[in-house]
């Protein structure tokens, strides 16, 4: 099974969004194996990252894709063999140069700045409603 992770720099402090961030996880445990490691504010991605991982940079200099393109990108990687896909996503200064050039995709969500905490989150769903245009389901209208 496809394992997913979440690299993320910082710590979830507020409830509400840990609470969104633990339903996306179990949802995409139907889908995947899913994992969401924490960093201090500033620690070495990079470092968490397992070999042959396919690397998907968050940052707002990246591509914009649909949901639709996501969950294409997402299939095609498991598909060509990759077990595993590993998001970065940065702390309040975003992601340190280093990771964006190591990334194999540099992906975008919008050109306005978001809360890394809310990234996270969407993020998350974004992934879930990926798996789940792929699967068939009704989730994605």
């Amino acid at each position: 099974m496809l394992r997913v992770s979440l690299i993320c720099q910082g710590r979830l402090k507020e409830p509400w969004y840990a609470d969104a961030c633990r339903e996306y996880v179990k949802r995409l445990g139907a889908y995947c194996k899913p994992e969401v490691i924490e960093l201090a504010e500033g620690g070495d991605v990079l470092a968490r990252v397992p070999r042959g991982a396919y690397v998907i940079a968050m940052c707002i200099e990246g591509r914009k894709l649909s949901s639709p393109e996501l969950a294409t990108l997402l299939e095609k990687q498991a598909n060509l063999g990759r077990s595993h896909i590993c998001f970065l996503i940065g702390g309040s200064d975003g992601l340190p140069p280093q990771a964006k050039a190591a990334a194999d995709f540099s992906l975008s969500m919008s050109d306005m700045t978001f809360p890394h905490h809310l990234a996270r989150v969407m993020v998350l769903e974004q992934i879930y409603r990926a798996f789940s245009i792929t699967a068939g389901t009704k989730y994605h209208k």
